[in-house]
């Protein structure tokens, strides 16, 4: 009789093991770190709708923003991802603006209001923006030329900053060896 307690309290303490350990696990990959190889994408233009894909971009850096239209903040940051677009242009950079808005039409008024011309994909179902744990918005990711994570910037900056700037320009060099 005494044994059979025993094994019945070995038992009830590994019952209750398993049960902590299961509640206390985190199921949530960590967050994108610097140097961790940036997770593949493929999203839709909106430009024409056609699949953009990160692996496209290798070899370039990549600033890859996800914002809302109903975001002021990235509202407020968007004219200098415009002027860094036009800065960077001809050069080893690509800019890539991702939408999370559920409607197309809300990101043509705000792209058209804004005059920009900087190339915007769309994430409606938020797949990839998920991916990247970016919930934050703004929420920026910069590339370097290897497809690895460079930084990782929560809320607007003036991207077109010299601090911001020579950063990416940093970035750039090494992709052209310069």
């Amino acid at each position: 009789m005494r044994q059979s307690g025993g094994v019945l309290l070995v038992a009830l303490v590994l019952a209750v093991g398993a049960v902590f350990a299961i509640m206390s696990r985190d199921a949530t990959p960590p967050p994108i770190a610097e140097g961790q190889v940036a997770p593949a994408f493929a999203l839709p233009s909106f430009a024409d709708g056609a699949p953009v894909r990160l692996e496209e971009f290798r070899g370039r850096v990549v600033l890859l923003n996800f914002w809302a239209t109903w975001c002021k903040p990235c509202e407020d940051e968007m004219p200098s991802m415009e002027r860094l677009h036009l800065q960077l242009e001809g050069k080893p950079f690509a800019l890539l603006a991702v939408s999370v808005d559920a409607h197309r039409d809300e990101v043509k008024v705000f792209r058209d209001r804004l005059e920009l011309t900087l190339p915007i994909l769309l994430d409606p179902e938020k797949k990839v923006a998920n991916a990247y744990q970016a919930f934050r918005f703004p929420e920026t990711i910069l590339i370097d030329a290897q497809g690895k994570v460079a930084g990782h910037f929560i809320g607007p900056r003036d991207w077109s900053s010299p601090t911001y700037l020579e950063k990416i320009q940093a970035l750039v060099d090494q992709a052209t060896g310069g």
